[in-house]
């Protein structure tokens, strides 16, 4: 079986060359920055990746006694994960925290998820609920839940979707009926709560939308509320149950580390909850967290492929097929090029839409609206493509990718349900166009066209005119697509413009992602112009995931285009 590998050259790459993060990171030093990865990975090899095929083969169970159990391995790997101090990285240090760029906290988020994806979702989703309590909690709640959280004694989850509402948030049920001492008694049932329920932690504390009485129908009437599984005594510690009960774990492709439950809030005694943010405004203070999982599902599909293609290309200069090994036979050397281009062309949108956080929260308001556009555009374009990356990895492996020996096809069970859980990507491709594009007339996609435009104006774009031309007729051909948008939304013709909407978002994905492979060869060829040959093998490669991009995925933008602006998209009218 393949060595854990991780391409700590590429992020570095990435984070030093490209994005040049070390120049406002504060304290920290390159070497400081990349010794945080470097730790990390580490840890990563040794305590998550090890228990990576016993979380998938041992899975999760429901017990009478004990509730939901999970591998015997997961409970210890998250336990190190917080006394090593890996869950407070990106943390300010007045909640105990260990203040890092957020690239540096979103590199680290890679190789923990790729290493073992449905370990990672504990504690992702408690870092969620908690990043929601520390925004817009009250001080007392904030004083009462971060701290045991951040210790790793309680974990969090969000708790949207309901029997029969599915996608429909605002089809919600679970009511919310005020107490005279201030908390709630919350009653009904959520489904497909990711971490909903586990003997990792000694309490979980849920985030739960519902309805108070006499609020509206749909998402306005919405309220979020903290449920704990367990009351809360007074000195702070888990007391009696607080009638939360896990009443089903579902069965499922991937992810079987991954407690996915159903929920009953109040099904056999008073539950109670306490009001977070003001009424009426769960649905936007949930989007908090939500936003957070979204991203979250990007790394899912982009570190999976990353470590896929890792792993499949050490397999492929192993295994020999008519007397050689077959990573020199054509069509499998075409499938790993193209593997590396689109999983380190990934990893490029990743890292660069975390360090938009950091510009924002240095008061750059466009960085803040480009994080918003470029949501949709990572949760969708990346779980898709990923996927793929993960098929032509089992493809690769040929009858052992198809068997479980080598944990390969693992890869694609993992990786499919981020395509669909956190706002399925066709719910993220009408976001993108209806509300991230269309609603501000464009500006902020405007903007980001101006980058690429800057850099297509570079003197070493010259070395690749082919590739940069087809760049720059995406470019125009995009333009195009959104005039014609914008002639169907003046128009009221919405359906015209959701019926293509999925594959506008896989042509921007295409194009931003050969625009950040772009940026990569650039250095890199400045790189080699300027007598770097220690690294002369790692710059050649950057050039060529350029190269090799352009020629399998930003070709296929010519077909997009060509569909949404020749064919009739009105698919209402259409029989099936």
């Amino acid at each position: 079986m393949a060595k854990y590998k991780t391409d700590i050259q590429d992020i570095s790459f990435n984070l030093f060359k490209d994005l040049k993060i070390q120049e406002r990171s504060g304290d920290f030093g390159e070497n400081d920055l990349k010794d945080i990865v470097v730790q990390f990975d580490k840890f990563a090899e040794n305590e998550v990746y090890s228990c990576r095929v016993e979380g998938d083969e041992v899975g999760v169970k429901l017990t009478e006694d004990k509730g939901v159990v999970v591998p015997p391995s997961f409970i210890s790997a998250t336990k190190k994960y917080h006394e090593n101090g890996w869950f407070a990285l990106g943390y300010p240090e007045e909640i105990g925290g260990m203040p890092a760029p957020s690239p540096i906290h979103f590199a680290c988020q890679s190789i923990y998820v790729g290493a073992n994806v449905a370990l990672s979702m504990y504690s992702g989703l408690s870092q969620g609920a908690m990043n929601v309590i520390l925004k817009v909690g009250s001080q007392e709640q904030k004083d009462q839940f971060v701290p045991p959280m951040m210790e790793g004694r309680w974990g969090g989850t969000m708790c949207l979707t309901e029997p029969g509402a599915g996608s429909d948030v605002g089809a919600a049920k679970t009511t919310a009926t005020p107490n005279d001492d201030g908390t709630y008694n919350i009653k009904g049932v959520k489904i497909f709560i990711s971490s909903g329920e586990s003997d990792i932690y000694e309490n979980n504390i849920h985030l739960v939308l519902a309805r108070t009485p006499g609020s509206e129908e749909g998402t306005k009437g919405l309220s979020l509320f903290i449920v704990p599984r367990y009351k809360i005594n007074d000195d702070g510690t888990s007391g009696d149950s607080n009638f939360v009960k896990c009443t089903k774990i579902e069965e499922k492709m991937g992810i079987h580390g991954s407690a996915t439950c159903e929920l009953t809030f109040g099904g056999d005694g008073d539950c109670k909850g306490w009001l977070i943010g003001k009424e009426h405004e769960g649905i936007v203070n949930m989007f908090i967290m939500m936003n957070d999982a979204r991203l979250l599902c990007a790394v899912q599909g982009e570190s999976q492929a990353n470590l896929a293609y890792e792993l499949t290309l050490q397999y492929a200069k192993e295994r020999s097929q008519f007397k050689q090994e077959i990573i020199h036979h054509p069509d499998v050397k075409r499938m790993l090029l193209k593997m590396r281009a689109m999983s380190r062309g990934m990893r490029s949108l990743i890292l660069y839409t975390s360090n938009l956080f950091d510009l924002e929260h240095g008061g750059d308001e466009m960085a803040a609206k480009e994080v918003a556009l470029l949501t949709p555009v990572c949760k969708g374009y990346c779980t898709d493509e990923a996927f793929q990356v993960a098929v032509d990895a089992i493809q690769v492996h040929g009858g052992y990718g198809y068997c479980s020996e080598y944990g390969i096809e693992q890869f694609a069970r993992d990786i499919k349900i981020a395509t669909i859980y956190e706002g399925t990507n066709g719910i993220q491709a009408m976001d993108f166009v209806m509300r991230k594009i269309l609603k501000d007339q464009g500006e902020t996609f405007k903007a980001l066209g101006a980058k690429i435009q800057k850099t297509l104006t570079h003197p070493q774009t010259g070395n690749w005119k082919n590739e940069c031309a087809s760049l720059a007729t995406s470019m125009q051909k995009g333009q195009m697509i959104l005039e014609q948008y914008g002639k169907h939304a003046a128009a009221k013709e919405f359906n015209n413009i959701l019926a293509s909407s999925t594959d506008f978002l896989a042509y921007c994905g295409n194009l931003i992602v050969a625009w950040r492979l772009l940026s990569g060869a650039i250095i890199a060829k400045e790189e080699l112009d300027g007598g770097n040959s220690a690294d002369k093998d790692y710059l050649e490669s950057k050039i060529v995931d350029f190269k090799v991009f352009c020629q399998h995925y930003l070709s296929r933008n010519t077909g997009i285009a060509q569909s949404i602006l020749n064919f009739d998209q009105n698919l209402t009218e259409l029989e099936l």
